[in-house]
């Protein structure tokens, strides 16, 4: 998972006084706000609904995700997500569901003809959407009503990743290198991490268990192609990079001064600000002025019954409240241009020059075998 997902399980992030969090815009101060289900709700001043579209919608509706969306202490999104989304819609109770095995659970449900227990998914990867539908007999997914979302116009088209359109774009962050100033200089491209000066000092994560160590791997072959990266792989391994199984463990490695350089996230000068840490040991490198896109979905099951309250969900995780929290308690850019995102964000988030991507098309039927390729040349070192 991203650096968030293993925020509250990394014992070298354990002490940070978790349990602070940034202001942000909550939708609280009353007037006209967008309900999420395809209308204007006006509040009174305390935030209570009174428009009779959101009244109308009632029932259980059960959200499927990551378990820190909704479990990492202080920071998870999940918490006010739910708060601020039954306050609008009164009748309605939102539940979340984390199975241990994430959207493998679904996978494996789905081809059995069993009931999956969700109506709807958030936080799903452009990568795990392709191996789902490589898994799946019958669709997963299926797309929610767009003349229901009154926020959709504000999404990006440049975050649009699935070409059937089952899965909206719900929030987006950069994969990047992030260094120890104090110990390292910043490494200017890719190659340079193969060079002596950073022999011994580079750790990563495993590209088959863990999503950055994937996306670290797919900046790769986007850099040096689909002929070279092993290559360049070769290389790294050769001048003693790390290889660890997860984001939670690299980043602990890294806190803990075992390693100079690792795979991580732009906004990681975010958290290290939060929690009062040296920023001239936290610092974002772009090289070759590249990062790697990382765009997260969210979406209906296709067995789901709350199709009217799947869409209520869907618009309001695409208004600017609900871009504005994710920006401030799951660091991750908004995906539209109306969201209001925390000052600490706006300073010390950073995006690439030239952000890297591959699409579903790209990635369908090439990214298995890069993963299984690297994963021999990793073993052979």
């Amino acid at each position: 998972m991203e650096r968030r997902d293993f925020l509250a399980t990394t014992a070298a992030l354990a002490g940070l006084g978790l349990a602070g969090c940034l202001s942000g815009t909550d939708g609280d101060d009353g007037g006209t706000t967008e309900d999420g289900n395809g209308g204007g709700t006006t509040t009174d001043g305390d935030g209570t609904v009174t428009g009779t579209t959101a009244e109308s919608l009632e029932g259980t509706l059960t959200v499927a995700t990551y378990d820190s969306f909704v479990d990492a202490p202080s920071t998870s999104p999940g918490p006010w997500i739910k708060e601020e989304f039954e306050r609008r819609h009164p009748g309605v109770s939102l539940e979340w569901a984390t199975p241990e095995s994430g959207i493998n659970y679904y996978i494996q449900r789905r081809n059995a003809a069993a009931g999956l227990d969700a109506d709807a998914y958030v936080g799903l990867k452009v990568p795990e959407l392709v191996r789902i539908d490589r898994e799946t007999d019958e669709p997963l997914f299926e797309a929610v009503d767009e003349g229901a979302l009154s926020n959709l116009d504000a999404v990006g088209d440049e975050y649009t990743f699935d070409p059937d359109g089952r899965l909206l774009p719900v929030f987006t962050g950069y994969a990047s290198v992030v260094y120890d100033g104090t110990e390292v200089e910043e490494p200017e491209t890719l190659d340079a991490l193969t060079e002596p000066e950073y022999e011994g000092e580079v750790t990563v994560q495993n590209a088959q268990t863990d999503n950055t160590g994937l996306y670290f791997l797919l900046w790769t072959v986007k850099t040096f192609g689909a002929d070279g990266y092993l290559d360049y792989w070769r290389d790294l391994l050769d001048n003693d990079v790390t290889v660890l199984q997860s984001w939670g463990e690299v980043y602990e490695a890294f806190t803990g001064g075992e390693t100079s350089v690792v795979t991580s996230y732009s906004n990681d000068r975010v958290f290290a600000k939060r929690y009062d840490q040296d920023l001239e040991k936290h610092q974002v490198a772009f090289p070759g002025g590249n990062g790697y896109t990382n765009l997260s979905g969210m979406g209906k099951f296709a067995t789901g019954e709350n199709h009217d309250l799947a869409a209520a969900f869907v618009d309001f995780m695409l208004g600017p409240d609900a871009q504005g929290k994710l920006a401030e308690r799951n660091v991750s850019f908004p995906v539209t241009d109306h969201a209001t995102v925390p000052d600490v964000f706006e300073e010390y988030a950073e995006e690439p020059p030239d952000p890297l991507y591959f699409t579903y098309d790209e990635l369908r039927g090439n990214v298995g075998t890069w993963r299984e390729d690297w994963a021999r040349v990793v073993a052979e070192k």
